[in-house]
């Protein structure tokens, strides 16, 4: 698990989103727009864990220097 991910974002490293692919079965056959609708909220998420580390980075790194301080 990344250390610097909130509780609600343990979906990091090998559990992230993924894309799926291929459908289960050849009868169940996604349009474009499923496809294309997938996509974009797997890039969603996955946005959303790197903004949240990144600001959880900034604060650290804000509190090391008034550490310092």
């Amino acid at each position: 698990m990344d250390p610097y991910a909130s509780p609600k974002e343990t979906k990091v490293g090998a559990n992230r989103p993924k894309i799926q692919h291929v459908a289960e079965t050849p009868e169940q056959r996604r349009t474009r727009r499923e496809r294309q609708a997938e996509k974009e909220a797997v890039m969603a998420e996955r946005r959303g864990i790197k903004k949240s580390a990144r600001r959880h980075l900034k604060q650290q790194m804000l509190a090391e220097l008034d550490d310092t301080e």
